[in-house]
């Protein structure tokens, strides 16, 4: 046979156009003007069978660099960390992989169970009390952060530091255009946010301060001079975005004073994968815990006394009216969640320390063989584990001498910041060995010059 699947003969289809009485297919479009539909064939390749389309598919995705063959140093959002094997054997399991919303607890426990784990350890992560069942990504997060202390607060400016992703300013602008919020971008020295620009820009139309810990460039922002900032600042508040592998090892920003608490735990077992799907988290405090988009599991006892879960707040226009909505965000994502679980679960707590510890060393040490290598480091105070250093040649052209020899280099600056030609982030994680550091080290100095 040609095709998997046949989803219908043309005995199948004439029954059906004789069921609905209209002799062909062609008369299902007659209700469209003849002037305004296409004519002639399109401009595509013939379908091919399944044998034939799988083997060009498979020569397709052979050109893919992947994750097994090349060491990686690319950063800037996803990263390549350890997944322990245990996480694929448990989301692989039909009842997780084929849930939907557990809308019914009785049947639903494994599912709410595992949401609820999710929570607890975000909440233990981020210093924050209350933490929700997960959202699409960091971005979007941080952008449904940025609408809910503007609802809160009823102001319009948001202030958001330039060290934040590129990208995640770009899904704030997008947000904020809705409810004609004002974004105030405050810029950067040396990597890290002008706390004398921020104090400049506050003022008694602000809602939020968004701030991120590790910033965009791998440093740690001082988010203790911050909090300061705001402490005479009424009703202004502080959103953070935060790396929650990062957060295994330095202070969370619950201890700082941060209102909202966000991120994206791609970092815990969930693969590259082309840079999506990922899973967000949103974690606050109790004051704001039924603005908090998305929904809440919560522990509770049935008749018997027994253990059990139950998704305890749902703020989105399905269950309530949509004028008292918090937002529109419609699901949430429980499989990348529980891969998330797992991970952080099977890792353990003082895995994930150490895990965050080694990221830490790794990137010193890369730091240092640069350094003697008489690479270009910018990177100066504390980070994490991304490194920015400074080339004679265009990032691109480095990145593509580096591939051929195995090696998938770090994320071109140039492409969000023109300050920033011929930079490159480089993110070094726990994956990488001292050999592997050692040959992209010698490799980037041969390459550059």
């Amino acid at each position: 046979m040609e095709f998997r699947y046949l989803p219908m003969t043309d005995a199948d289809k004439q029954e059906m156009l004789d069921t609905i009485g209209v002799n062909s297919t062609e008369e299902l479009f007659s209700d469209i003007p003849d002037q305004v539909r296409f004519k002639g064939e399109l401009k595509l390749k013939e379908p091919a069978n399944e044998s034939q389309l799988k083997k060009e598919l498979t020569n397709m995705a052979n050109k893919n660099a992947n994750l097994k063959e090349y060491s990686s140093f690319l950063g800037a959002g996803v990263y390549d960390h350890y997944i322990p094997s245990v996480v694929d054997h448990v989301i692989s399991r039909s009842e997780f992989y084929t849930a939907y919303t557990p809308y019914q607890p009785e049947i639903s426990q494994g599912e709410l169970q595992a949401i609820f784990e999710f929570q607890t350890m975000i909440s233990e992560l981020t210093g924050m009390p209350v933490a929700n069942s997960s959202m699409y990504d960091g971005p979007t997060a941080l952008a449904e952060a940025v609408n809910l202390t503007a609802a809160q607060t009823k102001r319009k400016k948001i202030i958001v530091s330039k060290a934040i992703h590129p990208e995640s300013r770009e899904v704030i602008a997008s947000y904020a255009k809705g409810p004609n919020l004002e974004v105030v971008e405050i810029d950067h020295q040396n990597g890290r946010t002008d706390l004398s620009q921020l104090e400049a820009a506050l003022d008694e139309n602000t809602a939020s301060v968004v701030m991120q810990y590790p910033n965009f460039y791998g440093q740690i922002e001082p988010l203790a001079e911050v909090e300061k900032l705001l402490e005479n600042q009424k009703k202004t508040m502080f959103i953070v975005s935060s790396n929650p592998l990062a957060l295994g090892y330095l202070t969370p920003p619950g201890e700082f004073g941060a209102d909202i608490v966000v991120g994206d735990t791609q970092v815990f077992g969930i693969p590259a994968q082309f840079g999506g799907p990922h899973c967000g988290y949103f974690a606050t405090t109790k004051k704001l815990m039924r603005k908090v988009p998305g929904r809440l599991v919560g522990q509770t006892k049935d008749e018997n006394g027994e253990r059990g879960f139950v998704l305890t707040l749902q703020a989105r226009e399905q269950h309530i009216r949509r004028d008292k909505a918090t937002s529109n965000i419609c699901s949430n994502q429980a499989l990348n969640a529980l891969a998330s679980s797992v991970a952080m679960s099977s890792i353990g707590k003082n895995g994930i320390k150490k895990m965050a510890q080694l990221n830490m060393h790794k990137a010193r040490y890369f730091k240092q063989q640069c350094q003697e290598q008489s690479i270009d480091v910018l990177t100066e105070g504390p980070f994490f584990n991304e490194v920015v250093v400074k080339l004679s040649k265009p990032v691109a052209q480095v990145n593509d001498e580096l591939l051929e020899k195995g090696i998938i280099g770090g994320f071109d600056l140039g492409k969000v910041d023109t300050a920033l030609e011929n930079h490159m982030l480089v993110a070094v994680t726990e994956n990488r060995t001292k050999e592997e550091i050692d040959t992209f080290v010698k490799e980037l100095g041969d390459i550059n010059g």
